[in-house]
């Protein structure tokens, strides 16, 4: 008979302007927890933030279907149903990973939202402006300044502090993501490639928000949370005041890593384990 277990395994998905190099203080810390955690980059950007700089190519050409369907086959060839948490774009990607059954419970970390969800503050306009003001950005990778980076992303923390993490971690996103996912997908006709069914079941999804986040507002991450009510599935919401959209790496990210971590395995669907007596 099958016996049942937690998951051990943890899968931190990116957001846009970043890279898997973004999750390197939560893959120590939960490490030395003792879980195997695992940072799968998007097609393409399994190499240094710095080559990606240089040359932005695969940045450009990258499609959601393609990415999700990387993602969703690093999770299935593990031997376990892993946590998955996402921040930012990411964490719209953890939607769409638990939407197709994988994984024991996730996490959406100042999530960008999937279809459906209209709720548009003028702190993610202007943050996403910078993208959104000359259609030909549709067909290139788009970053942002040191400048734009701090407004967008690193708001409550220093310029020092927001510089060096700009240095350290920022690269350029596809165009046609921002247009398409933040501008026009709910004015498409038709499902768009972010589209879930709000009504399925799925494993447990906690939503967490930067109570001042500018990108993605704590109102974004509240109507999405709330567009799965139509689903049995648990989901939660929580709120973390004065955090911005860096939230995973400014000072204090360490309570956010815990509440994720502490929530998902609380929630966590009971899985199968390999092991058979």
């Amino acid at each position: 008979m099958s016996s049942f277990k937690t998951p051990n395994t943890i899968v931190l998905v990116h957001g846009l302007w970043v890279t898997p190099r973004s999750w390197e203080d939560w893959k120590a810390r939960f490490e030395a927890k003792g879980f195997t955690v695992h940072t799968p980059a998007y097609p393409g950007f399994d190499i240094e933030v710095e080559a990606l700089r240089e040359n932005p190519d695969v940045i450009v050409k990258l499609t959601v279907p393609e990415t999700v369907e990387h993602l969703a086959g690093v999770i299935e060839a593990l031997p376990e149903p892993p946590i998955i948490m996402g921040h930012s774009f990411g964490g719209a990607l953890t939607q769409l990973l638990l939407a197709r059954g994988l994984g024991a419970a996730g996490a959406a970390i100042n999530s960008a939202p999937t279809e459906g969800v209209r709720v548009t503050p003028l702190s993610q306009a202007r943050s996403l402006f910078p993208a959104l003001k000359n259609p030909a950005n549709y067909r290139k990778a788009v970053g942002f300044t040191a400048d734009e980076w701090h407004y967008a992303f690193a708001n409550t923390i220093s310029r020092e502090e927001s510089d060096a993490a700009y240095e350290r971690y920022a690269i350029a996103a596809p165009g046609n993501w921002v247009w398409a996912y933040g501008l026009l997908a709910n004015f498409k006709p038709g499902h768009q490639e972010t589209w879930v069914d709000y009504s399925i079941d799925r494993a447990p999804l906690l939503f967490i928000g930067g109570g001042d986040d500018h990108i993605m507002p704590p109102s974004v991450n509240k109507s999405n949370a709330k567009h799965w009510g139509k689903s049995p599935a648990l989901t939660e919401y929580h709120e973390f005041p004065g955090r911005s959209h860096w939230t995973c790496a400014e000072p204090g990210w360490e309570a956010v890593a815990d509440y994720a971590l502490d929530w998902t395995l609380a929630h966590a669907q009971e899985m199968p384990s390999s092991a058979t007596a």
